[in-house]
């Protein structure tokens, strides 16, 4: 067995400057009909997005189906996201509710030249606070001074990190920001109200991303980026401008688009857009299944109308 030390001394050298501020897309992960990762579409995707301005790219996160990829598959997905990003910083989902395999999965995302990871907080195990943070440590200790986010999804993981608890978590020098997707308002406001320095607020959730940076979020973790990367960027550049008027217009023109993208699970939606757009198929991984055709309708009558010129100014 494998036993990890829990002390209180934290290493606080840091590696690279980035905040990870603005606008990052958690990429989807395309895949062929047989079920290989089609490595192609994930280069056109990637240079989609990097294309509409794009702050920070997450592969292998939640929308990458990272629960479903294998480990002999990180690799080319990590190294290609690399290879495409013009310079854009990096950040590799790490998650896992086994601690030593978050390690391996952070170690190699440093190894492979990534400027961070997204580490969501142990799903299924519901650890207390006391083995959150055990958890972090040990990652943080394993890989000292790389950037971690803490993601924040209670819908997937049962667990919700409250503000006092990640009041505690922030401790840990290495964690640098927080994607929080508790679909909480005055949960993300408290957050930003109790923000220590040098930390970074992320909103979660496409139909949050208004409301929480006007109560303090530095930027949004975004599913619609993958699609509309251009517009998703006009809208959180408007709302950290405060140019209020163009962020609402932005908002109330995206939002049916947003919902239509969750009325399935997510990326399932998502990869029916990405095939109408040409970026691969809309192949999705078991348990996962294909979007219905009502789905599908929905997203295409919304789609047209969220597609818009930016302000000129945005």
């Amino acid at each position: 067995m494998v036993r990890l030390p829990v002390t209180l001394a934290y290493n606080t050298g840091m590696s690279g400057s980035h905040t990870f501020e603005g606008l990052n897309v958690a990429l989807a992960t395309p895949f062929l009909p047989d079920g290989k990762i089609d490595l192609p579409n994930f280069r056109k995707l990637v240079q989609h997005v990097v294309s509409g301005g794009v702050d920070v790219l997450i592969p292998l996160g939640s929308t990458g189906e990272a629960a479903t990829i294998a480990d002999s598959e990180r690799d080319e997905l990590i190294k290609a996201a690399l290879e495409e990003a013009s310079g854009k910083p990096v950040v590799v989902g790490c998650g896992s509710n086994n601690t030593v395999q978050a390690i391996a999965w952070v170690k190699r995302a440093k190894e492979l030249g990534a400027q961070g990871a997204l580490v969501v907080t142990p799903p299924y195990s519901k650890p207390t606070l006391t083995g959150l943070v055990a958890h972090f440590k040990a990652i943080t200790d394993a890989v000292p001074g790389f950037p971690i986010i803490l993601y924040n999804v209670p819908s997937r993981t049962g667990q919700n990190i409250t503000p006092a608890m990640l009041n505690e978590l922030w401790k840990n020098p290495q964690i640098v920001a927080v994607k929080e997707s508790s679909g909480n308002v005055a949960q993300i406001a408290e957050i930003a109200r109790t923000l220590p320095a040098g930390k970074t607020l992320l909103c979660g959730d496409d139909n949050l991303a208004l409301p929480a940076i006007a109560v303090g979020a530095s930027g949004l973790v975004s599913v619609l980026g993958n699609a509309l990367p251009a517009e998703t960027k006009a809208l959180v550049e408007a709302a950290r401008a405060g140019r209020r008027d163009d962020a609402i217009k932005i908002h109330q023109q995206l939002l049916p688009f947003i919902d239509a993208l969750f009325v399935e699970s997510n990326p399932i939606p998502l990869k029916a857009v990405l095939h109408s757009m040409g970026i691969g198929g809309d192949f999705v991984r078991l348990p996962l299944a294909p979007a219905s055709a009502e789905t599908r309708a929905k997203l295409e009558a919304t789609l047209k109308a969220a597609q818009f010129k930016a302000p000129a100014h945005a």
